[in-house]
């Protein structure tokens, strides 16, 4: 494992980590908490966070597009690195996991982050059904992802 897969699996275990700490123990910047009361600053914080999850597909597009995958090596860093420090954008955006579609939306976000954080680099395995495997569900999780974020995109803005 390279330095900087290190880099990652730490930083990502420990934004991880620290916001189900800020969660679990109600830690709260009072400052951003009030901010996340306000309808705009929702909206906006929440255009962030689509924006991410957006940019995220790019990896699939320079992967699939002849004229784009030779960059798609360069892009696969910023993938993880970006994915990595998602629970920031999450921070920014919920000090809170929600309820119904909403917890749904945050468990299947932060799993998909774990198992991207927890990518084959790490699992160093070369055996075809492990990165198939791994593959197929980080793909089919980023896919729930973008249908719930979505779908709550349609439910704040019909409920305005």
């Amino acid at each position: 494992m390279t330095k900087g897969s290190y880099n990652l699996l730490y930083t990502g275990i420990i934004l991880f980590v620290l916001y189900v700490t800020q969660y679990i123990f109600d830690l709260k910047w009072q400052w951003l908490y009030t901010l996340q009361l306000d309808e705009n600053y929702k909206r906006w914080s929440g255009l962030l966070i689509s924006i991410f999850i957006l940019f995220q597909w790019v990896l699939t597009i320079t992967r699939t597009s002849k004229k784009l995958r030779p960059y798609s090596q360069k892009y696969v860093v910023l993938h993880k690195w970006i994915g990595v420090i998602s629970p920031v954008f999450f921070y920014v955006h919920a000090l809170e996991f929600g309820y119904g579609y909403l917890a749904l939306l945050s468990y299947v976000f932060f799993t998909n982050m774990l198992l991207g954080t927890v990518n084959l680099d790490i699992i160093k395995s070369h055996k075809n059904w492990v990165f198939q495997s791994w593959m197929i569900t980080h793909v089919a999780l980023s896919i729930v992802i973008t249908f719930i974020m979505f779908f709550h995109i349609g439910v704040v803005f019909y409920y305005k």
